[in-house]
């Protein structure tokens, strides 16, 4: 039994949850449950990032401690595990002791390797980012991804992380592993970005201005700047740096992040854990953006997609089916209304619903036996699973389902009868048996399904995995 350590970001508590986070957590979650069915023992972390001044000044807004909003909204990301069917083991909130306490302990050993010292300095910041922003970033004086935010202006003594004592190390970390950021291209980008030379970035804000954020050892008018904090979650979930912890067990793990974050994570926080004195994260997948109609979503726009809100109109599989089968990973995608209910139509309720509901209807009028088997998750697709190709691997699985149909049509197998009849069906029953349990990481509520009707001596007609929808674009059944 081998071990796997799986994580997606932390999404900020300022907003609900949206569409883009779903799609990352459901990404790990595959990745998760892949790898438990090879018989891995799997840790699948996520959670909350609650820090920094994005977040102050909402729980300011609503009239809330910072505490008090953090705590709230942790709740509503918590419900995605029902609404998404989640696995993962470990939630992780940047506000919990365990985490503060990691935090500063990493801290004091990046000090130790003499990366952090404090200086005045001024820059141009974007608060949407939590980061500072070059004139070159900007467009016509704004940040391109958050557009309707003004750029401030700051001036202040803080911290600095010497990030440019690693820009040859983090060369050499990508030089040595070809893979290490996915898609290749996103790795070409951060190297180009490394080559073009590091700049220390800020560790700390003023607690005077800023007062949510951990508490800087041994500087009580500081805070750590969220980023610096936040990045920890994916050690200290793991119980780091206690000696008796999960963390020499699983990490290195694998990471999953939105393209905004590839610099923090695969520049940034590598630079932080060579200081640290802890080994490099193994991999780092890096997905585009989901827009709606060719925009980025946003709230000022008011064309967030809230993804629950597709679960209790269309299922659970029905979304995640979606997001793994028709959002492409190395670029963005859109993803409208009717885009999802087309592909929900002709992938789902007609094609994989429609072709068990054929089958098993005329299995159990033909009264076809078929011995019991049992059937491993396809291998080929676990390591196509590792190299992230999502999309592919269920467009392999739907070729599959399309060539059954199409068996079925050409040979007219409704009209057969006897003995032929029952030998096809056979067959078929053996590869929908086959697919139910290839499905199981990507759709596992309806492979489970599948294996009700499909994985016994005797088939019987089961119900409608997926029901069409009507003219009205409700679900007919």
């Amino acid at each position: 039994m081998g071990k796997y350590y799986v994580t997606t970001t932390l999404p900020y508590v300022n907003a609900e949850p949206h569409v883009g986070f779903a799609l990352e957590i459901v990404r790990a979650d595959v990745l998760a449950r892949a790898h438990r069915l090879s018989g891995d023992e799997v840790v699948f972390n996520t959670g909350t990032d609650e820090h920094g001044q994005k977040i102050y000044q909402k729980a300011l807004e609503e009239n809330k401690s910072p505490q008090e909003y953090c705590d709230e909204y942790a709740e509503k990301f918590k419900l995605l595990k029902q609404a998404l069917n989640l696995t993962y083991t470990h939630f992780v909130r940047t506000t919990d002791e365990r985490h503060i306490k990691a935090a500063r302990e990493f801290w004091k050993r990046c000090g130790d390797s003499g990366d952090i010292y404090k200086k005045e300095y001024s820059i141009k910041y974007c608060v949407g980012c939590e980061l500072e922003k070059t004139d070159s970033e900007l467009m016509e004086g704004k940040c391109p991804l958050h557009p309707t935010k003004e750029i401030e202006l700051r001036s202040e003594e803080n911290y600095f992380f010497k990030f440019s004592k690693y820009q040859e190390s983090l060369l050499e970390l990508f030089k040595n592993n070809a893979d290490f950021v996915s898609p290749r291209f996103r790795g070409e980008e951060i190297q180009k970005f490394i080559s073009q030379g590091l700049q220390d970035f800020s560790i700390s804000r003023v607690k005077e201005k800023m007062p949510w954020g951990v508490p800087v050892p041994n500087d009580d008018t500081q805070v750590m700047y969220v980023w610096f904090d936040a990045l920890v979650n994916y050690i200290s979930t793991l119980g780091w740096p206690d000696p008796s912890s999960s963390f020499d067990t699983f990490w290195p793990g694998v990471q999953l992040c939105g393209k905004d974050n590839l610099r923090q994570q695969s520049a940034m926080w590598q630079a932080m854990l060579m200081s640290a004195g802890v080994e490099n994260t193994k991999n780092i997948l890096v997905g585009g953006f989901i827009t709606a109609d060719g925009q980025k979503m946003s709230k000022s726009l008011g064309n967030v997609i809230n993804p629950i809100d597709y679960v209790e109109k269309y299922g659970t599989d029905a979304l995640r089916y979606y997001l793994l089968a028709r959002i492409s990973v190395n670029e963005d995608s859109d993803m409208t209304r009717k885009s999802f209910e087309e592909v929900y139509q002709a992938d789902l309720a007609n094609g994989l619903s429609n072709l068990c509901a054929r089958v098993s209807s005329m299995a159990e009028k033909a009264e076809v036996s078929v011995d019991k088997t049992t059937s491993r998750f396809n291998e080929e697709y676990l390591q196509r699973l590792d190299r992230f190709e999502f999309s592919e691997v269920m467009e392999s699985i739907w070729e599959r389902i399309r060539s059954l149909d199409k068996i079925i049509n050409e040979r007219e197998l409704w009209k057969m009868e006897g003995e032929k009849k029952a030998q096809e069906l056979a067959t078929m029953i053996m590869e929908i048996r086959k697919i139910a349990c290839d499905l199981q990481p990507f759709l596992p509520e309806t492979a489970e399904k599948m294996m009700s009707v499909f994985d016994k001596e005797q088939v019987s007609r089961g119900e409608n995995l997926f029901w069409r929808l009507d003219s009205n674009n409700q679900k007919n059944g």
